[in-house]
């Protein structure tokens, strides 16, 4: 009765241990990209969070064929899969820095804002900083989106990733374009800036 117990709890103890002894080790674009995920509350930190997974999924290899995130069977397929992927990746960085610039944001400097003038004047420039690394991202996305337009694609639909086709033929038509966005932002967020500026002791 005792080596039965004592066999079902070492069995139960490799069982549930066993991610620490077998870790999942993440390499390829696809494992990292799974990392990403919408947080509820969307605070600064998980912003930071995706950012980073997103960009480790940029930075990293594809994985075999085999275990893309959608069926892939030739190599015109693979080769559409992966402009379309990195297109995706970038878009999704564009989203995530602007989500982050919305958190410094100051959308109107009103009058009782003064006491913290320099603090929001510092805070615009982070909001700042962070639209303008989006619209880097948006140029990175839409020249992979070009790639996935390519003459030799037109009539080739990855059937299995309806979600990035749409993007990439939402971006060919212009109904897609985050840098109007993001110039309106910043269009705006200057004109905030300098209404900070021009604060005095008279102001409030």
């Amino acid at each position: 009765m005792k080596k039965r117990f004592l066999f079902f709890a070492v069995l139960c103890f490799f069982i549930f241990s066993n991610s620490q002894i077998f870790p999942y080790f993440v390499e390829y674009k696809e494992q990292y990209y799974k990392l990403y995920h919408i947080h509820y509350e969307q605070e600064p930190d998980d912003i930071v969070e995706n950012i980073y997974w997103l960009e480790r999924a940029i930075n990293a290899d594809f994985c075999n064929p085999l275990h893309a995130l959608g069926k892939v069977t030739t190599k015109k397929e693979w080769e559409k899969y992966r402009y379309m992927f990195m297109m995706h990746l970038n878009l999704k960085m564009v989203e995530q820095h602007l989500r982050l610039g919305s958190k410094f944001d100051k959308q109107a400097a009103y009058f009782y804002n003064y006491p913290w003038k320099e603090q929001n004047i510092e805070s615009l420039s982070k909001a700042e900083e962070f639209y303008e690394t989006a619209l880097v991202y948006w140029n990175e996305a839409k020249l992979w989106a070009e790639k996935a337009n390519m003459r030799e694609f037109q009539f080739l639909f990855l059937d299995s990733l309806p979600f990035w086709e749409n993007e990439r033929a939402r971006i060919a038509s212009g109904d897609l374009n985050y840098e109007r966005t993001i110039k309106r932002e910043l269009l705006r967020l200057e004109h905030v800036r300098e209404e900070f500026m021009n604060m005095d002791d008279t102001t409030y």
